[in-house]
């Protein structure tokens, strides 16, 4: 899977990017899927963090979910849909590797300005898909994004 860095996506594809990070940051806590030991999926909550134009993940070591991401990085987040059924912004997925980052400045960094507790594993995201569903009128319209290419919207009724 080709994957891409937070910052290039934003590059690439601004507005989208754009769409895509507020509906994240609207709400706090998100699904994460990981892939286990024995190659099933694993779904666990996960609060997200966008910083220094990058996607961050951070999780509390030895949790499960780092102990995936550390053996196989492939993971997909899930925007939570919200309180209500409105879906409003749509319905928001990422996909990609997570990269543990070991680099004490970029830590002491992330440490400095978003203040997690401690000790804790820090993960650099690699977008590999990003893709939004949501509806208008009748029409399902999905937008998907992969690295390298434009953003596609597909409409379907």
């Amino acid at each position: 899977m080709t994957s891409s860095t937070w910052a290039d996506f934003r590059t690439a594809e601004p507005d989208f990017a754009e769409t895509v990070q507020n509906r994240f940051q609207r709400y706090k806590h998100h699904v994460l899927a990981t892939v286990r030991k024995d190659g099933s999926p694993r779904v666990t909550g996960l609060e997200v963090d966008f910083r220094f134009g990058e996607l961050w993940l951070g999780m509390m070591p030895g949790s499960r979910k780092a102990q995936d991401l550390l053996r196989d990085p492939r993971f997909a987040i899930h925007a939570n849909p919200g309180p209500d059924d409105s879906m409003e912004g749509g319905d928001v997925k990422i996909s990609g590797r997570a990269v543990e980052v070991t680099d004490s400045e970029v830590l002491d960094r992330f440490v400095a300005e978003a203040g997690p507790p401690q000790p804790f594993h820090l993960f650099r995201v690699e977008v590999g898909h990003v893709v939004q569903t949501s509806v208008d009128g009748e029409e399902l319209v999905v937008r998907a994004w992969l690295p390298g290419g434009p953003v596609r919207t597909y409409r379907r009724r």
